[in-house]
């Protein structure tokens, strides 16, 4: 990441030595969806527990003896830190091991890692947050870090994609942050009964969006690389350029610190330089299939 993307985008370090895990408790267990959970991690350690901070769009490596470790980006808000959470889809081996925990189980967990999304850059301006499916999980934070500084920040817009309505995540949550001075729209690829909202990709939300200001307006996406590359592109139509958007980046992270090699893409290494990058940076690579 260069110097200046870098400056926008500040990030804590892991505690103590970075390859050790702690131990950390499952407090609670929350099913989202059909394959997502929502699990509230407590760090036994109190000096720990108590030292832990993380920015939005930074991520942990949890560890289950046995199976191995997996990347789980934090979906809490950045400023509670009593219990870390995480929500994550059972898709592999540590996922569907941690899907089979219950609370009171322990697990290891090693972080912060990462860089994280470019809150500070965006005071001022106005933000628009774009997310397919398990993409809304790492922009939550933002959403909560935003809400609570919301003299801060500008006109703030929520473009949310899923397949169906019944795979949203947080729907409990939506009017919340609609009264508190988030605008939320969904769309699903498909349709169900009940279902009145809108029908489509989430690029769409974007390039129907009336009261925009490209000039004044930092976006940040998260989902599927197809998703991401259209959404960059519906913004880029819209008057944007390439510095003024942000996306975060899911590749297979191992060591979490740069040195495997699992999670390069092109030049750059997913868990060091990313997840979240300024486009002009990632946006090369996101254009090679099977990359």
């Amino acid at each position: 990441m260069n110097e200046s993307a870098s400056a926008a985008a500040s990030h804590f370090s892991p505690q103590a030595n970075a390859w050790v895990p702690q131990t950390a408790v499952i407090r609670e267990i929350r099913p989202e969806v059909s394959g997502v959970t929502t699990y509230q991690l407590a760090l036994i350690d109190s000096v720990a527990a108590e030292t832990y901070r993380f920015a939005p769009g930074q991520f942990n490596m949890l560890y289950v003896p046995g199976a191995g470790e997996a990347a789980i980006s934090m979906s809490g808000d950045p400023d509670a830190t009593e219990t870390l959470t995480h929500t994550i889809r059972k898709a592999g081996n540590v996922t569907g091991r941690i899907a089979a925990m219950q609370v009171g189980d322990t697990l290891g967990l090693r972080g912060p890692f990462g860089t994280s999304w470019p809150v500070d850059l965006c005071r001022g301006k106005d933000v628009i947050l774009v997310a397919g499916g398990i993409g809304l999980p790492p922009l939550r934070p933002v959403i909560y870090r935003m809400l609570s500084e919301r003299e801060n920040y500008g006109q703030l817009t929520l473009l949310y994609g899923s397949r169906t309505p019944e795979m949203r995540l947080y729907t409990n949550e939506y009017q919340r942050w609609q009264g508190q001075g988030f605008d939320v729209r969904q769309t699903v690829d498909r349709s169900a009964p009940g279902w009145q909202g809108n029908v489509g990709v989430v690029p769409q939300l974007l390039e129907r969006l009336q009261s925009f200001d490209p000039a004044n307006t930092i976006i940040m996406i998260c989902g599927p690389d197809i998703m991401m590359r259209f959404t960059a592109r519906a913004a880029l139509q819209r008057g944007m350029t390439t510095e003024q958007i942000w996306v975060s980046t899911e590749r297979n992270m191992q060591c979490a610190v740069g040195l495997c090699g699992h999670c390069q893409l092109g030049p750059e290494f997913i868990c060091k330089d990313g997840p979240v990058f300024r486009y002009d940076q990632i946006s090369p690579w996101l254009k090679v299939e099977a990359l």
